[in-house]
Order: structure tokens, then sequence, then C-alpha cells
């Protein structure tokens, strides 16, 4: 905890606050540390005790994914309300562990929107890469219904459902455009050069322009 406390600039604080993320200490040094310290699975348990954010993201990369059960991945969802915490938990951990599908639909459709992002986040994932028993055409049914009007992290991860659904299944593409093009959610999002908007018709568009490049080019 020192260590991270001696990393912590208030510079990157003060940038990372503004998305919610209470901690100051680069992310590439969190990285460096958990490379140095390996697996050590109590050692994480303590640090996220701590409730640091930054302790909890050293936590995430430390942990042994396979040993949290249901409950206990259930109950860290819950209390990680900073977005990069509730990030790297769904993405490092959950996604390893035999309990994903359960928490996938269990989250999915609960009543707390920053829950239920964790929901959505997982089902794209198996949107683009497992979507057998998926009701994708009702998945657009509840994005085109609710997505507009959703708190932002629950909007995010709809907007990013909508997108993998138009990216990876050609015969819903066309509607899966239409629903952002009619909706505008994040339309006039400030994008970096060189970056692809997060605006669901662009990004399918790009990716699917990449994907088509690579499917012709000579080998």
């Amino acid at each position: 905890m020192a260590e991270l406390a001696a990393l912590d600039d208030p510079g990157a604080r003060a940038v990372n606050l503004r998305h919610g993320d209470d901690h100051g200490v680069n992310l590439g040094k969190l990285r460096a540390i958990a490379k140095r310290l390996k697996t050590q699975h109590e050692l994480a348990l303590d640090l996220w005790a701590t409730g640091d954010t930054a302790a909890r993201l050293l936590a995430l990369l430390i942990c042994r994914p396979k040993s949290f059960s249901r409950d206990e991945l259930d109950a860290m969802l819950r209390e990680a309300r900073a977005p990069k915490v509730q990030d790297w938990l769904v993405n490092y951990v959950v996604k390893k562990s035999s309990h994903v599908e359960a928490l996938r639909e269990a989250w999915f459709v609960d009543a707390d929107p920053v829950v239920a992002s964790a929901g959505w986040a997982l089902t794209s994932e198996r949107v683009a890469k497992k979507p057998e028993g998926l009701d994708l055409p009702g998945l657009l049914d509840a994005i085109e219904a609710e997505m507009k009007g959703a708190p932002e992290r629950l909007q995010w991860a709809m907007n990013s459902c909508l997108a993998q659904i138009g990216i990876a299944h050609p015969t819903l593409r066309s509607r899966a455009v239409d629903i952002g093009e009619r909706l505008e959610v994040l339309k006039d999002y400030p994008t970096p050069p060189n970056c692809t908007s997060p605006f669901a018709p662009i990004w399918i568009a790009e990716i699917v322009r990449r994907q088509s490049e690579r499917e012709t080019s000579p080998i």
C-alpha cells in the first residue's frame, strides 16, 4: 500500500476522476508490480479488502480467477463502483471463471444499471464468440427500446453489444446500423485521430471494412 501511495500522481488522479476512477497510479507501473509479484491469491484478497481503487486493480492482476465462488464474484462486482475496477474484474477475472454464464444471466436482468452493464458486457462477448442460444433479435429489441435512455455505463455496454451484433452477424447488420442511426447514441462522442468512433454505424462499418481487407489481401 505504501508503494502504491508513492506512485500516486495528482495529475493522473485528476484525469482519472473525470472518468469516475479515484486513483492516480500509472497502469503500466501497476502492471509492472503485478509482474513482479506474480499470482498471490491471498495477497489479492487482502488488497481487495482495503477498498482502495489502485489496490483493487492490482488485486485483479495477481488473483487466481478460478478460486472465486459465484457469490464472491457477485459481491465483488457490486462493490466495484469504479469503472476501471469493474472493467478489469469482468475481463480479467469473471471471463476466466466457471461461473461466467450464470453471472451473465443474473447480472443482465439486475435492477442496478451498473451491475446490468456487466451482464451486457459479457453478452457482447458471447455475441462475438459464442452466440449459440442467444436471442439476437431480442437483444436488438431491448437495445432499440432501452439504450437511448439508459444510464451512461449501461448505455455504453448496450451500444457495444449493438456494434458486435452488427459486426459478427451479417443478416442482422442492416437492422443494427438502422437502430444506431435512429438512436444517435454516442454520435457526437469526441474521437481521437486514428481511433474508431464508438457510434455504432461507424464502428460496424470500420471493423467490417478491416475484416474484408484481411480476407482479400494476398498472403
